[in-house]
């Protein structure tokens, strides 16, 4: 069964997210995606994360495909003027990746390589019309595509956790009229604020998987709580994270991680979890979770 299939069932999904190498190493990847690749629906594959020049998205999530799993190619903005983000759609479509998640994408300037030119030529929602209009056999500017035409399940982002409400809210309803069909949202510690968030999204009907990043440190906590947009950890995490010794750390991180994941049962149809350097501790996630 493929991912966009089971987004139509009623199952409890789970997806995970890999940020490529800066440099041209795979195995480390693969080897990854071979220990948990049935355990999960999809693997998210990055696309230059936070800005930073890697190894690209697309190449990894071809390797995935050949290997038999299930990926989401992740595609922003920031780089591509909207020819060439037709064109890595049409050259994903051709190797068979239909699930793309689409983002408008991290400005350079937060990069390893501030004097990098952002591009921007669409952003997300666009480039959702954009991807629906190529499926129909047309370009962004009219022109006719030779059959086959593509075929996508495509994916938006969302966060829950900022303020005002309404506006994610509007974001979110532009973004499945312009053909999102999952959503995977930007971290979440706060589960009360999500479920208020839930409440309002249902009305439009799209599968939301909860994104799930893992505190590295009570440190870390605070950076996101000071420097991330619609992302707080609450005081008891913190304390949880500061107190643990350093060799406990990691446990004390997956040990948060399965709680909010059995909060989100019941409240979204999944969750995205994205572990930022520490892929090495998914399987202990995936354990504990009961996923």
């Amino acid at each position: 069964m493929t991912f966009k299939e089971k987004l139509k069932t009623d199952r409890f999904l789970a997806t995970v997210e890999y940020g490529p190498e800066k440099g041209i190493a795979t195995e480390p990847f693969l080897q990854m995606a071979r220990e948990i690749g049935g355990r999960v629906d999809g693997i998210n594959v990055t696309d230059l994360q936070s800005a930073v020049m890697r190894l690209g998205s697309l190449a990894l999530c071809i390797k995935l495909k050949e290997a038999g799993q299930e990926p989401i190619l992740q595609m922003t903005c920031r780089d591509r003027n909207r020819l060439a983000l037709q064109s890595d759609l049409l050259s994903a479509a051709a190797f068979g990746i239909e699930n793309v998640l689409l983002l408008t994408g991290d400005h350079p300037v937060l990069g390893d390589d501030p004097a990098a030119k952002p591009v921007f030529d669409l952003d997300s929602i666009q480039l959702l019309e954009t991807a629906r209009r190529l499926e129909s056999g047309l370009d962004s500017a009219g022109n006719k595509l030779n059959e086959p035409f593509p075929r996508f399940c495509l994916g938006a982002v969302v966060n829950p956790g900022a303020e005002p409400l309404e506006l994610q809210l509007i974001k979110l309803e532009k973004k499945v009229a312009a053909g999102a069909e999952f959503i995977q949202t930007q971290a979440v510690y706060e589960v009360e604020r999500f479920e208020k968030f839930m409440k309002e999204a249902g009305r439009f009907g799209i599968p939301v998987m909860a994104g799930i990043v893992l505190l590295k440190s009570a440190g870390m906590a605070k950076y996101m709580n000071e420097n991330v947009a619609g992302v707080h950890v609450p005081d008891t995490f913190i304390k949880r994270m500061a107190d643990a010794p350093k060799e406990k750390r990691s446990a004390e991180s997956i040990a948060i991680a399965a709680e909010l994941i059995g909060a989100m049962r019941g409240l979204c149809r999944g969750v995205h979890i994205m572990p930022i350097g520490w892929e090495r501790h998914l399987p202990r996630v995936l354990d504990t979770a009961g996923l």
